[in-house]
């Protein structure tokens, strides 16, 4: 793939955030891809931009899901109401 073609992937896929499983993949890719060199210094850099790009999506997924958990774990402990004519059985 070309650096032309790279970026233009690039910036359409910016375009439309990926799930937390597709951008996890993709940063895994891109760390592979940094591991094992061979690649230009544009390129190397390229990929580091999309990787900290990916990463920074997969730290907002995780915020997400962070907040939701909290929030339910907030409910769970919130006191109930005890009315003892309502036996639940």
């Amino acid at each position: 793939m070309s650096a032309a073609a790279s970026i233009v992937g690039a910036v359409a896929e910016e375009k439309q955030t990926p799930s937390y499983e597709q951008a996890r993949e993709e940063l895994t890719e891109v760390v592979r891809r940094l591991e094992t060199g061979g690649l230009t210094l544009e390129q190397s850099i390229e990929l580091w931009e999309r990787g900290e790009k990916l990463a920074a999506v997969c730290e907002e997924w995780l915020q997400g899901a962070r907040v939701k958990l909290a929030a339910a774990m907030a409910q769970r402990q919130e006191p109930q109401p005890n009315n003892s004519d309502e036996a639940p059985f």
